[in-house]
């Protein structure tokens, strides 16, 4: 077969692995290989494949049809210049790399060799086989039921119909060594590996770990004010009038610092100053092929008025269905909750005080439930609106997760405190959705994958040891990579942002009521810190490199989260004995009195966003050297040009 051979010849370097099914015809996978090997003017993707081996296990009937996928130096380099990859100048500033400048880049020597970390290579790889469209074939070869059209992406509709199985890029041994040892396997108070992360798995899991640490420490000090309010009991002398107050500063100021400290990050890793003026069409998307009236270049188009119908026609409606179905399921709690204190209050016992408690826990498990239902949901409407770049499918699907899962999750608290106004009931509610979803969370994302994956190990160095006895702990790469295509599958770090939305979520809103809320949190994030980076290390597949420049749109998720905080803060504070007793004979005093103030508070909130600078000054001034100079370099380019026009009529 072409294509096919010994994965360990010279020169070749194995990046991403490709697992076609078993049952997989000879003709689709000799004409895959073909359209990846193929140079780019006939519409290929120009890059190296290998066939692996069978490793040591040949006779077990293993999937043979496994490839490796490399790629040349030189295309590498042009890789690199199609995807606008920054690296840094030799003046140390970080700039897009490109091929003709190439020798004017700080580290780059000979050929290049080393001059793209693995992460970079792979990132390439991907982008390069992710534009692999369909051109005028009408199915894959061998596969009749398996229709291509003009311009959709062949690995996406590969993947989609089970021919290929899954697509991952290697671990890196040695380098993941190092990085397992600084990150987690020490126990130890210091900042995270957030260079070597962001080397290895790129900037976009960076600065998930960033923010992650970020909002731990951030938390501190209302876990140290919220721990002595709820030992002593303090709410009971001043109620949760001054934490509310606090708790107003807090949300705003957080937010601010951190977009401070992620430009900083950001113009470190050199995302910042990226900006791709035509960002390129998302391989999910599909649709007839023509040209993009701006950059001229061969895309599939698809009408914007058939996706607004899509969205507001079909997308709308079932967002506004699964809302009406959790306030039902709401309802069904209430009932639960009020059946349990009619028990309760006839005879009371210690029993009947546990089942104080079950109404909750069931309503957190419900929750749950329903949250995972929703986003499988949620996931293939977006797909089917059909999004033509990746950053509005990503808004699209964001903001339809954060409304139902906003609403699920606090529907309820709401509800307690602003039409029934029981305090006490809100305090135990909250403590109960909190830790249940905390355990819930710890046990699905910590605990099981860690299991699976001991398992998995287990049976693959059994399957090992009964073949040859290994001298070394290192893995031959045919067991590497079959082990490797075993772990399970990172998928993104959409889950982990929504954790941490819904926690800030908790904390901000109603940890008044509950000042022990944010010492909760600040327990689940350290262990979280832990177990996401095992499994980052050990668990998951590696995932493919994500270049960012922040957390994008969860940004506004949480500060429009903070803005409904000092809402509802101050609606709290409105409702506190203290304020009423200011009011004792009007009700609609106190009502207007609270709007106002609360309205006076969030002009001080956008005051203060206004105030703080997003980007630290010494990062604008640089920024605005490095465009001084590029505005420089380009007029003398210019003048040289005309110039040498002018000799040559001369």
């Amino acid at each position: 077969m072409e294509g096919s051979g010994d994965n360990s010849s010279p020169g070749f370097t194995p990046l991403v692995v490709l697992e076609l099914a078993s049952d997989t015809k000879e003709e689709a996978i000799q004409w895959l290989l073909n359209r990846i090997e193929d140079s780019q003017q006939n519409g290929g993707a120009e890059l190296l494949v290998k066939q692996l081996g069978p490793g040591v296990s040949a006779e077990e009937k293993e999937n043979p049809n496994i490839f490796l996928v490399g790629s040349s130096r030189q295309r590498l380099l042009s890789g690199a210049e199609d995807v606008g990859l920054f690296k840094e100048f030799s003046d140390g500033s970080m700039r897009a790399f490109t091929c003709a400048n190439k020798h004017n880049f700080r580290d780059f020597k000979g050929d290049g060799d080393s001059f793209f970390s693995m992460a970079e290579c792979q990132y390439i790889v991907k982008h390069e086989l992710d534009t692999l469209r369909a051109k005028d074939e009408t199915h894959v070869p061998g596969h009749s039921q398996v229709k291509l059209y003009p311009g959709k992406s062949i690995i996406r509709r590969l993947q989609s119909k089970g021919i290929l199985i899954q697509m991952f890029p290697l671990h890196e041994k040695e380098e993941l060594k190092r990085l397992c040892f600084s990150w987690y396997k020490k126990v130890k108070f210091t900042f995270q590996p957030l260079d070597d992360i962001r080397h290895y798995f790129g900037e976009g899991q960076a600065f998930y770990f960033g923010f992650l640490e970020y909002f731990t420490f951030a938390l501190l000090p209302m876990a140290l004010i919220g721990l002595p309010y709820y030992l002593f009991d303090w709410e009971d002398y001043d109620k949760y009038v001054v934490f509310a107050v606090f708790n107003l500063v807090w949300c705003t100021v957080i937010l601010e610092l951190w977009k401070r400290c992620s430009a900083s990050l950001a113009y470190r890793w050199g995302t910042l100053s990226r900006k791709r003026a035509f960002e390129e069409p998302r391989p999910g998307f599909h649709g007839i092929l023509g040209f993009n009236p701006v950059t001229g270049r061969e895309e599939p188009l698809y009408p914007t008025a058939k996706r607004h119908l899509r969205i507001y026609l079909v997308s709308l409606p079932f967002v506004l269905l699964c809302l009406y179905m959790s306030l039902y399921v709401m309802m069904i709690y209430f009932r639960m909750e009020g059946w349990a204190l009619s028990i309760h209050s006839e005879e009371p016992t210690f029993w009947t005080e546990i089942l104080l408690y079950i109404p909750s826990v069931i309503y957190a498990v419900v929750i749950e439930i329903m949250n995972l239902l929703y986003r499988y949901a949620a996931e293939f409407l977006t797909e089917w609106e059909n999004h033509r770049l990746e950053s509005s499918y990503q808004n699209h699907l964001v903001l339809k997760v954060l409304v139902f899962n906003f609403f699920n999750c606090f529907a309820s608290l709401f509800y307690i405190a602003f039409i029934m106004h029981d305090m006490a009931l809100l305090r135990q509610s909250l403590a109960t959705l909190l830790l249940t979803s905390q355990i819930l969370n710890q046990f699905m994302e910590a605990f099981l994958p860690y299991w699976l994956q001991r398992r998995r190990n287990k049976k693959m160095i059994h399957k090992l040891k009964r073949r040859r006895t290994l001298e070394d702990k290192e893995l031959p790469l045919e067991e590497q990579v079959r082990l490797e295509a075993s772990m399970s599958t990172y998928l993104g770090t959409f889950d982990d942002y929504l954790e941490q939305f819904l926690l800030f979520g908790y904390v901000s809103l109603f940890s008044c009521v509950y000042p022990l809320a944010a010492v909760l949190v600040v327990l689940n994030n350290i262990t979280e810190v832990y177990s996401d980076a095992f499994k980052m290390c050990r668990v998951f597949k590696r995932p493919f490199s994500d270049p960012a420049a922040n957390i994008g749109v969860w940004q506004l998720a949480f500060e429009a989260m903070s803005v409904i905080a000092v809402v509802t803060n101050f609606a709290l504070i409105g409702m506190s004995p203290q304020v009423r007793a200011y009011f004792p004979e009007s009700e609609t005093h106190l009502i207007l009195w609270t709007v106002a103030i609360e309205h006076g508070l969030l002009a001080f909130k956008f005051i203060l966003c206004f105030l703080i600078p997003d980007v630290p000054k010494y990062i604008q001034i640089k920024l605005a050297r490095l465009e001084f100079e590029s505005l420089e370099a380009l007029k003398k380019k210019k003048m040289l040009e005309a110039s040498e026009l002018r000799k040559v009529e001369q």
